[in-house]
């Protein structure tokens, strides 16, 4: 019996360090991590020991012979990595790693003073860089959040349906009663505080604030009622204090989503699965409410490229394949969509829409009886219409032309309207910013003409990458600061840790210290 990586992989590689036989990859040595959709373990040289579901984070490891009927997949996934490749292994004995005294490239001589660091953001980025400074140093850390629940997007931007995947939180939150870490909740750096009180009162000072903004369509009626972010409708079924209960019309029959990636495909899957399923899940209350009085039938997902191109993940598509009472549906209004499914090789995306039922949609009628989600490619929305609120969106794309001679054009008719079209980083108080890339201005985490700031997770790299991303990210940002602090780069606090801790107390709008 062998074991294999299902869905909920953060690609963190906490498996692969427990791994004796070096059977699980890609690993962070190898050009190709960070770059497949998840880690795979190859059955030919796994050992049956377990370990490596012992050490994940986020329970996405299991016994091929346990696995459930809409898992089995994931066995053939896992061993289709290595068809063709022949993964490095280790030299010494029967492929079994070289056990010895560890060593950290990332720490601080013995007798090195205690440095005091501040973290603001509480999520996967943050946290990952918290995780690395209190294991292989001395320092003493100040956690800032401005929410006044630590988590980030693992709380906040994880289905509720996942719960595997938001377990990752439970690994992090031992880190906030550490002996060397106080934290502040409901504190934001740049209206509660100022960067230049934090900077004052610590060695330095990382940001793991992520990409709080959504990308915008830049079309007409974008702005009307009924036209939301994505990114909103998460905060929304996750109960997010900013969002109010309230900001979601659920009356339409059809809804249109743009996009394909994963946060594409978790707010369809939430529109159209059975609320019931959803409520054994910390999913909010007023959103399991409104679920339960929803009109939605159908979700229609729009891609601008085809299937072959699409962003989201096999994984994550598979699932949604096995999603109870919801049929799925290709519309094939451009013939170019079937033939790149029917094209695709077993490793594809596409691949995983074949067998999935093809017909061209006739969008003046409305939603077919039952629940579906209607995957739609090689088709960009060019504007929302609606007066009062969103009535439709106006799509071009396909192989015809219009009737003047420019892309052919298609009125979808639909109440609600949701962009998922990825994040953006904002600008952080006093920090430079480049706005094409909606990343800090800074080089392995080094701020640029900022000594003792760093920056981690999206804020540095942009949005792109899963929880596991920022391992190895973190990793880059903790060496540069630890390498300055060894130089004597960094600039000496001015005021006590006891002076910020008042400080941050008398200024917590909403939150709590500890």
């Amino acid at each position: 019996m062998t074991y294999a990586i299902t869905q909920t992989c953060c690609s963190d590689a906490t498996c692969i360090a427990a791994c004796p036989v070096n059977c699980i990859h890609p690993t962070p040595q190898e050009r190709a991590f960070g770059s497949t959709e998840m880690l795979y373990i190859d059955p030919k040289t796994c050992i049956d020991c377990g370990a490596c579901a012992d050490a994940c984070p986020v329970d996405a490891i299991f016994p091929v012979d346990s696995l459930s009927d809409t898992q089995q997949e994931y066995a053939a996934i896992n061993a289709a990595y290595f068809e063709g490749i022949e993964p490095e292994r280790v030299d010494e004995g029967p492929n079994f790693h070289p056990w010895g005294a560890p060593t950290f490239a990332r720490s601080l001589p013995s007798d090195f003073a205690p440095i005091r660091v501040a973290v603001v953001g509480t999520g996967p980025a943050g946290m990952y860089a918290a995780e690395d400074l209190l294991l292989h140093t001395n320092a003493q850390l100040t956690l800032i959040d401005r929410l006044p629940v630590a988590g980030g997007l693992v709380r906040y931007g994880v289905a509720p349906d996942h719960p595997a995947t938001r377990k990752v939180g439970d690994t992090f939150a031992r880190f906030h009663t550490h002996p060397r870490v106080r934290t502040h909740l409901g504190l934001d750096v740049g209206r509660d505080i100022t960067a230049q009180e934090l900077a004052a009162h610590h060695d330095a000072v990382i940001y793991a604030v992520g990409a709080a903004a959504d990308r915008r369509l830049g079309i007409p009626g974008e702005d009307l009622p009924g036209s939301i972010a994505a990114t909103t409708f998460v905060s929304w079924y996750n109960a997010h204090p900013e969002v109010a209960a309230d900001t979601v019309d659920l009356s339409a029959e059809r809804v249109v989503v743009v996009g394909n990636g994963n946060v594409a495909l978790d707010v369809a899957r939430i529109l159209v699965s059975d609320p019931e399923a959803l409520a054994g899940t910390d999913i909010a209350g007023h959103a399991l409410a409104a679920l339960r009085a929803s009109k939605v039938r159908e979700v229609v997902l729009l891609g601008r490229r085809g299937p072959e191109d699409a962003a989201y993940t096999r994984s994550e598509l598979l699932a949604l394949k096995h999603l109870a009472g919801v049929r799925l549906m290709v519309d094939d209004h451009d013939p170019r969509t079937g033939a790149s499914i029917d094209a695709a090789r077993p490793n594809d995306r596409a691949a995983v829409l074949q067998g999935v039922a093809r017909a061209r949609v006739d969008w003046s009628l409305g939603p077919a009886p039952g629940r579906r989600i209607v995957f739609r490619f090689h088709s960009g929305p060019r504007e929302i219409l609606g007066g009062e609120s969103v009535r439709g969106v106006r799509v071009t794309g396909g192989s015809t032309e219009g009737a003047t001679g420019g892309p052919a054009e298609t009125d979808i008719p639909a109440g609600l309207l949701l962009r998922a079209i990825g994040y953006r980083g904002v600008p952080v108080a006093g920090l430079p910013f480049d706005e094409a890339t909606g990343t800090v201005v800074h080089r392995g985490g080094r701020v640029t003409g900022r000594p003792g700031t760093y920056v981690v997770g999206w804020i540095k790299r942009g949005p792109s990458g899963g929880i596991g991303a920022n391992r190895a990210c973190a990793a880059e940002t903790v060496g540069t600061l630890l390498a300055d602090a060894v130089s004597g780069a960094l600039p000496a606090p001015t005021r006590a840790p006891s002076a910020f801790h008042r400080l941050a107390r008398r200024r917590s709008r909403r939150g709590a210290s500890r």
